[in-house]
């Protein structure tokens, strides 16, 4: 006899609409809020398709966590290494701002732990941790091109949290229009050269 497979509704297009609902659920209304009953219900599916796709109500918890980093993965992917490391590094910083753009529910869930229902395993870690390395590794090859002094790892912390900070007050519009918080991110990305730059390139005062 044939095996019967999974139903063909419960798809993985099911399962990114699961996850980006129990985002904004979280985002918007807290952590009590994400049940499988209340996702389910917003998608306009069962809980069933939560337990088939996904799991459990702590694997739908890593389940947000993962498809937010997937998907900065992927954005930062599709940035090709341009011939100035510089420019480089800005323009990770660009899509780095346009996936919280895209998806601002499940960037609020990647950064803000406040609401505590996941312990990350060495999976998620290491997940999250690779997307960092894309800078970390765009940076040293800065330092190693002489545009840039300093610690790589140092540096691109330095530089990820100044563009978060722009990006996560741009999300709340508190940083001008749209194109004005893009023009910010991507000067936070070249003002590296101005700040740790060789002395023989820094600017005089």
């Amino acid at each position: 006899m044939a095996r019967v497979g999974r139903p063909k509704a419960y798809d993985d297009g099911l399962r990114v609409r699961l996850v980006e609902a129990a985002a904004r659920l979280l985002a918007d209304e807290g952590a009590g809020a994400v049940t499988t009953r209340r996702v389910a219900s917003e998608v306009g599916t069962s809980t069933t398709a939560i337990y088939s796709l996904i799991g459990s109500k702590q694997e739908l918890f890593r389940a947000m966590h993962r498809e937010g980093f997937d998907r900065l993965a992927h954005h930062l992917a599709e940035v090709a290494p341009d011939a100035d490391p510089i420019d480089h590094i800005a323009a990770l910083g660009l899509a780095y701002h346009a996936m919280a753009v895209e998806s601002p529910h499940l960037y609020h869930v990647m950064f803000d732990t406040s609401w505590s229902q996941l312990e990350p395993d060495a999976a998620d870690r290491a997940l999250a941790r690779g997307t960092l390395d894309v800078l970390v590794d765009a940076v040293r090859r800065a330092v190693e091109a002489g545009e840039l002094v300093g610690d790589p790892n140092d540096l691109a912390l330095e530089l990820w949290s100044l563009n978060h900070g722009i990006t996560s007050l741009g999300l709340s519009g508190m940083l001008g229009s749209p194109a004005e918080v893009r023009r910010r991110v991507a000067s936070a990305g070249r003002a590296l050269r101005a700040g740790h730059a060789p002395e023989r390139s820094r600017p005089r005062a």
